[in-house]
């Protein structure tokens, strides 16, 4: 099974059981604190996360994937100066706005599930017909810890999963299946006293070792919340307009990241390196086009202009660039109240 896994560009599979009881407490915990913010559909379907044979009855095995993304491109300026720092040397660049390096490429939801069902398909071929369900990130999955029970990792400090030979640059996906296997042997946990992720973070999320605030996380602000980003952290976000990599840049396991083999996480033109003044102006008909195909495109236009503006005051902010200030004002009267308040708010620094 793990030679399939390969062919189709996974790199590595295991297995974990069902019983996932021992992490019902901290999950009730960590929503009981309202840690998720305004991902209501974590506290909806509460303890089902822990529990797969509620979710989808007759589960008695997980076999866990994960999948490199590491861009190609990016691989090569690893070798020449080291991914991590190239990366971070974004945010000296001001004018320009920062993409998560996994969302750069094809969507991750549509790449994993395809071939999550192909590799359910191999299975099938060699055993017969199973019960099974596939999963990514998209749907009430306990995913970090079904990975790391499998041996995929140990959860870092930062609530990642990690690899030892892989660092924390890759996607995670599952299959449910109906039929009793073999577990496989998880790994111990390698951090050590090293507090690198909690301590580069911007907004101090992770607000302890394991435990992470998303309501401050960067990634969520400039993803899955839907208003207004907080006035206090604003200046934090800098220029990072979707995602954050921080506490993954920082950390000395990613030294080891691999470079994806398929051509899918490659970097799209036009949404990495790019001037904020750029991104500004496009319309929406130039954002669906520019995002069409990649997981960017779920937060719509308007909350990516939100998340420009930001930026745009931020880099306003720090450089007194007039082009910025111009970009700002063509969207100081836009439909869109979010972001005129965001505009109202960058514009401040004049």
């Amino acid at each position: 099974m793990q030679e399939w896994a390969r062919e189709l560009g996974f790199s590595q599979i295991g297995v974990a059981g069902v019983d996932l009881s021992a992490a019902e407490p901290g999950l009730a915990a960590w929503l009981a604190q309202g840690f998720h913010g305004d991902m209501h559909y974590m506290a909806s379907h509460g303890l089902k996360r822990a529990r797969p044979s509620e979710l989808v009855p007759g589960t008695v095995s997980v076999i866990t994937a994960r999948m490199d993304y590491l861009p190609r491109d990016t691989g090569q300026r690893a070798q020449e100066q080291g991914w991590q720092a190239f990366e971070m040397g974004r945010l000296a660049r001001p004018h320009e706005g920062i993409v998560s390096v996994y969302a750069r490429g094809r969507d991750y939801h549509k790449v994993l599930r395809a071939r999550l069902q192909k590799l359910s398909d191999r299975i099938a071929e060699a055993i017969g017909p199973f019960g099974h369900r596939v999963f990514t990130d998209s749907a009430p999955v306990l995913e970090a810890e079904l990975a790391s029970r499998s041996g995929q990792g140990w959860r870092g400090k930062h609530t990642l999963v990690l690899n030892r030979e892989a660092g924390s640059t890759f996607f995670l996906g599952e299959i449910y299946v109906d039929m009793a296997l073999p577990p496989s042997a998880p790994v111990t946990a390698h951090c050590g006293s090293c507090t690198a992720c909690i301590d580069v973070c911007p907004t101090q999320a992770i607000i302890a070792p394991h435990r992470l605030d998303a309501r401050r996380c960067i990634s969520y602000l400039t993803i899955e919340h839907p208003g207004p980003i907080p006035l206090e952290l604003r200046p934090l976000l800098a220029n990072r307009i979707y995602g954050c990599d921080d506490c993954q840049l920082i950390c000395p396991w990613n030294k080891f990241a691999q470079v994806s083999r398929l051509p899918d996480f490659d970097e799209r033109k036009g949404l990495s390196g790019q001037q904020l003044v750029h991104l500004f102006a496009w319309d929406e008909a130039t954002f669906l086009r520019m995002t069409e195909g990649g997981p960017i495109r779920r937060i719509g236009h308007e909350r990516w202009l939100r998340n420009v503006a930001v930026a745009l005051g931020n880099a306003l902010h720090a450089t007194g660039d007039p082009a910025l200030r111009a970009a700002l004002h063509s969207r100081a009267e836009d439909t869109s109240v979010l972001v005129r308040e965001h505009v109202a708010w960058a514009l401040g620094f004049e």
